[in-house]
């Protein structure tokens, strides 16, 4: 069955349980081989098959993969005999499959879903009684650089339910009746084997499950091998972090091109992979820099943990922290809003508003009381009311999206997003795992800004304060790639002209080699050049022009993806032109695309398949955890059970069965605007019971005692000389008056040279997020305290008994 053929489902089918045992699964199994190459992943997965029913079936598996992968080959191994699929156009190969069906034929079907470039439906057809098939797909992805210099590759295991944004997107692949099951009863299990190989020393490894120990391949430590450990439950996505010991180093690769197609073909000819990291300088940032807005995620989808670790702190909550954090690092003179969006969406000031104490109190005070209580996953209208409001002259938009991502409709909101990139740059944080790579990648890179994903709490912070630090910087203007190449050999950019870099970002495009490949051994030189502050810079790599054979042809395959991600913005977003040129990009290149599926039919059976064929959607694992209660609505079920069960509830040998587009409908009735309005009247009447003392009413703070100085901190930079920092820094307000030197000076410079000298001695394993509220700290007391800061660190290094260098102030 596949996505276009899906039965209709009523009301009465909807949130029907299946009680006692499941419906057999025949999916048993997933293995994963994986092949890290420096930055560049290969991943070959394999999903094993057992029908054990006395019937014909036809299985369905709709799962998530990131949607920077690659997809170039589908296969299945029947028996022994292995049946390649063909890349056709999509309607075609439904088609195709539909026929094979009707004439008792095996078919297999690999597609990309029409919304969204992250959810993938397999279909195996007519599996006979008692057989095995091993289905095999294969791709290619990039590896993004994270902020503390690991390359991270994540094979995605939840897939949450996309919220619907319209009528067209009910033919999603996510809207087939797929039953959801506790992550307990997972009923496949899944082993990954990795096999890491780099120019460089691979340090170490890190990953959220449990992995077998390393083993060194090589003496000099760059190959290494590392597998998931025991019986793995497939119950989280996997995330890997690999570190060498030296990732900025610029490098460009060309690989051959396929000897059977014409030389001067996207496939036929050599293509070369650049990767660049920018050595920018410093520059000394702007005190008002621009207008920023925070787009936070209210939906009710947001109460879910963020991963499914024991005691894993809620989404909304994590969010919550961080963007208190990030509201208290924003420089003064700035403007900024922030807006909670869900089924509907509230602003905290009708435009946004200069940066002082006041307007940071009052947004802070807010952001507390936020809750994941608006429903459904609804951003496009806030987005446009976003874009609606007139620049600010001088203060260039940067907006912060944070998003567990579940919305089905995902190539509007991309579409939205570059229809306006040019007054703004987007930065997406998605929360929680599941969150849809498609809507936070794509949102990003059609913006120029960049993307997250945090499935922890320890992480999102650094994050957070890692992309603010992107859109305080100046980024590089006039960027130019040129070519220094031999005689008759010419480079053909595939990449997108890049609009804007920013310090510590790798960079990385994709271009074709056209022309005659000398002969004799040679090279070429890529310059990168660009302006930065009124300054001209360049970054010069000098390559090999011997390209290197390679069977997978993964630059090529990377370089096609890159392209199709270029032009690919859904069929209602795309012109029939350019679905046209995707399409042949796809076709020629082998990668998938959401307008075209891999097809494979077995037509040597001894025997045509007898019988009734019965369908079996495979169970996939959810984050989502909260329970709905909601007012009797028509239509609706008076007690509607726990959408997602849990550990604690009674259906623990229960399977429900819901279409996203089924949940999307129950959370807008759930939290409709009057039962939105009655909670917020009750939350309004207890808060007003709640102690305001903003170090001590914050979850999750009151634990951290950098956190709650750096609470304590002014929008200015500077910190109050008062009890509540006293307590943090050990003393007692007396003696802390007393020790001060400038004693007819502003009390405030000798509590913030405090402050400063304790974060440094007591909070540098959160340097990283705490760098740009000291560099307010600083500029505040040069201006403020001036010749007199020497004497205030001495003095302060003394009472505090801390070694502290006064090169910390600039001095």
């Amino acid at each position: 069955m596949s996505c276009s053929r899906k039965p209709a489902v009523t009301m009465k089918h909807r949130f029907g349980l299946i009680t006692g045992k499941y419906e057999p699964v025949p999916l048993k199994s997933i293995s994963v081989t994986l092949s890290i190459n420096d930055f560049v992943a290969g991943v070959s997965t394999t999903l094993n098959y057992e029908n054990a029913e006395d019937v014909p079936l036809e299985a369905i598996f709709v799962f998530p993969m990131d949607e920077d992968s690659a997809v170039y080959s589908f296969e299945a191994l029947v028996d022994g005999k292995k049946i390649v699929a063909e890349l056709q156009e999509k309607m075609k190969a439904h088609r195709n499959y539909e026929d094979a069906l009707s004439q008792r034929h095996q078919a297999y079907l690999l597609e990309e879903d029409d919304y969204s470039r992250d959810v993938f439906s397999c279909n195996v057809g007519n599996l006979q009684p008692g057989s095995k098939v091993a289905v095999t797909l294969r791709y290619v992805q990039e590896l993004p650089l994270e902020t503390d210099g690991a390359l991270r590759y994540v094979l995605p295991a939840i897939l949450n339910p996309r919220y619907q944004l319209s009528e067209r997107s009910a033919k999603s692949c996510l809207n087939i009746k797929t039953p959801i099951i506790p992550l307990e009863d997972l009923p496949y299990t899944l082993s990954l084997v990795a096999t890491i190989t780099s120019q460089h020393i691979i340090e170490r490894v890190q990953s959220n499950c449990s992995l077998s120990p390393i083993q060194y391949l090589a003496d000099d430590k760059t190959s290494a091998q590392v597998s998931l450990a025991g019986r793995h439950k497939f119950d989280r996505d996997v995330e890997l972090l690999i570190y060498y010991n030296e990732v900025h180093s610029p490098s460009v690769a060309v690989e051959m091109g396929m000897p059977d197609m014409k030389p001067d073909t996207l496939m036929g000819a050599p293509s070369a992979m650049v990767s660049l990291y920018p050595d920018f300088p410093e520059v000394e940032t702007s005190r008002s820099c621009g207008e920023f807005v925070f787009l936070m995620d209210c939906s009710g989808s947001m109460k879910s943990p963020m991963n499914n670790q024991k005691d894993s702190q809620l989404c909304i909550e994590a969010a919550k922290e961080t963007l208190l954090l990030l509201l208290k690092s924003l420089p003064m003179g700035c403007y900024f809003n922030i807006y909670g969006f869900g089924s509907s969406y509230e602003k905290f000031f009708p435009e946004s508003v200069e940066y002082t104490q006041k307007t940071m109190e009052e947004a802070v005070k807010r952001v507390k009381d936020l809750e994941a209580d608006l429903g459904g996953t609804e951003i496009l209208r806030p987005l446009l009311d976003i874009y609606k409001a007139p620049c600010i002259p001088g203060h260039p938009l940067q907006l912060f999206v944070f998003t567990d991502g579940e919305v089905s409709d995902t190539f509007s909101v991309i579409r939205q997003v570059q229809l306006n990139s040019k007054k703004h740059r987007c930065f997406s944080f998605g929360i929680g795992e599941g969150a849809s790579t498609s809507l936070i990648k794509g949102i990003a890179r059609v913006s120029g800004g960049s993307a997250e994903f945090i499935t922890s709490k320890d992480r999102m912070q650094t994050k957070a304060l890692g992309s603010l630090k992107f859109a305080l910087n100046c980024s590089a203007d006039d960027i130019a790639l040129s070519w220094d190449l031999p005689p008759g050999l010419l480079a053909y950019m595939l990449s997108p002209e890049q609009t804007v870099i920013f310090r510590g970002q790798r960079l990385i495009v994709y271009a074709q080699l056209t022309g005659t490949m000398p002969q004799v051994e040679s090279s070429g030189e890529v310059c990168l050049k660009y302006t930065l502050q009124g300054r001209s810079f360049e970054n010069r790599v000098t390559f090999s022009l011997q390209p290197k054979a390679n069977a997978s042809f993964t630059i090529h395959r990377l370089a096609a993806k890159s392209l199709i991600q270029t032009k690919d913005l859904g069929s209602h977003e795309t012109s029939q032109r350019t679905i046209e040129d995707i399409m042949s990009i796809s076709i020629q290149s082998g990668v998938l695309s959401s307008f075209t599926a891999f097809i494979a039919i077995n037509k040597e059976l001894n025997q045509p398949v007898k019988g009734p064929l019965a369908h079996r959607e495979i169970p996939r694992p959810v984050m989502s955890t909260y329970k709905v209660k909601t007012r009797h609505k028509p239509g609706l079920s008076r007690n509607l059970p726990c959408l997602f069960t849990t550990n604690e509830d009674k259906f623990s040998q229960q399977c429900l069965f819901v279409t996203d587009t089924e949940f999307s409908e129950v959370q807008s009735s759930c939290f409709s605007k009057e039962n939105v309005a009655s909670t917020r009247k009750m939350k309004k009447s207890d808060s007003s019971t709640k102690k305001t003392n903003l170090r001590n009413d914050h979850k999750g703070f009151g634990e951290n005692v950098a956190l709650q100085l750096i609470l304590l901190q002014k929008a200015n930079g500077s910190w109050e000389l008062d009890e509540d920092l006293t307590k943090i820094l050990g003393t007692n307000l007396e003696d802390i008056k007393a020790a001060n030197p400038a004693k007819d000076g502003d009390p405030s410079a000798w509590a913030t040279v405090l402050a400063v000298l304790w974060l440094h001695a007591n909070g540098k394993d959160m340097k990283y997020e705490w760098e740009l509220l000291e560099r307010k700290a600083v500029t505040w007391l040069h201006d403020h305290a001036g010749s007199s800061i020497p004497m205030l660190v001495q003095a302060a290094n003394s009472l505090l008994k801390l070694p502290v260098t006064p090169a910390v102030f600039g001095l």
